[in-house]
């Protein structure tokens, strides 16, 4: 298990923050109780967010991923350009994927929290495309790996109304569309 995932992850919802502007900050999302704005400083905050965990083995010391600081209000890219290269450092270290991590939902060795994150990160990056007007045909590859993981990690504790669970219910999508959309599907988000 390596952090390559993880890194494609990163550079593919980097190439969709390079489509937010300030314009689309109130903007509503797949994820109802978020806007723009929400997700992004979500999506900016966490690499440092997995980071630490890979690091310390523990959370922050912040509520979660977007903390209490306002990334649109400065260079967003750059923050997560910067942070998402230190995190892939850190999940790249000796021991890492071996190492315990204390999760908010329990305890995981590395080598599972890496692909969390690394679903997390993209499944995100989809949400951000959509509520954008970005295409959402991302890295088909990866996508057809995360949602192999995601089937067989992804139990029914997870799922459930927005702002109450990470995941809605499975829906369904067409055979023929976007393995990035496919999984976002499988995620419960509408394509």
């Amino acid at each position: 298990m390596t952090a390559e995932r993880l890194s494609r992850a990163f550079a593919s919802t980097s190439d969709v923050l390079a489509g937010v502007s300030a314009a689309d900050f109130d903007k509503a999302t797949p994820c109802a109780s978020w806007r723009v704005r929400d997700l992004l400083n979500h999506v900016v905050g966490g690499p440092r967010w997995f980071a630490s965990f890979a690091t310390t083995g523990a959370a922050p010391n912040t509520a979660g991923p977007e903390g209490a600081e306002d990334f649109c209000a400065g260079d967003f890219t750059a923050v997560f350009a910067s942070d998402s290269a230190r995190c892939v450092a850190a999940f790249s270290a000796d021991g890492v994927m071996e190492r315990m991590m204390q999760l908010p939902f329990g305890e995981l060795p590395g080598s599972i929290y890496v692909n969390i994150a690394t679903v997390d990160t993209f499944a995100h990056g989809w949400d951000l495309a959509k509520a954008t007007g970005q295409s959402t045909d991302l890295d088909p590859e990866l996508a057809a790996e995360l949602l192999a993981f995601s089937k067989l990690a992804l139990s029914d504790e997870f799922r459930g109304p927005d702002g109450k669970a990470p995941f809605g219910g499975p829906l369904t999508s067409a055979d023929d569309a976007a393995m990035a959309d496919q999984l976002a599907a499988f995620l419960g988000r509408q394509a």
